[in-house]
């Protein structure tokens, strides 16, 4: 009787753990894309690409960096997909913005 008991207290305590594993690897994800696209958007506003391309390399695996200017404001947005697990079905994407104004006379102008 506390055999079955112990092991679906051991399953239930597995799936637990992994959904909260799975939760912080989505808000990692979630921070990282938050901090490429804001260090994007500063090294733009500023014209430096160089420093730039090294932001963009700060990116999650497999996310698309878009940078456009649009209102007087240099735009980033970085989006990725998150799969739980290699070949699953469920994907979570992610996306984040960071707008900046351009400096006066930025340095790649």
């Amino acid at each position: 009787m506390v055999t079955a008991e112990l092991a679906v207290a051991i399953l239930a305590a597995l799936s637990l753990f992994l959904l909260l594993s799975w939760g912080i690897v989505l808000v990692v994800q979630q921070l990282r894309c938050e901090d490429t696209a804001a260090a994007v958007a500063r090294q733009e506003a500023r014209g430096d690409r160089v420093a730039a391309a090294v932001a963009r390399a700060q990116a999650p695996d497999g996310a698309a960096v878009r940078v456009s200017r649009r209102s007087g404001q240099v735009v980033v947005r970085v989006e990725v997909t998150v799969q739980p697990f290699a070949g699953g079905r469920l994907a979570v994407p992610l996306a984040a913005e960071a707008a900046v104004v351009p400096e006066p006379g930025g340095l790649g102008r």
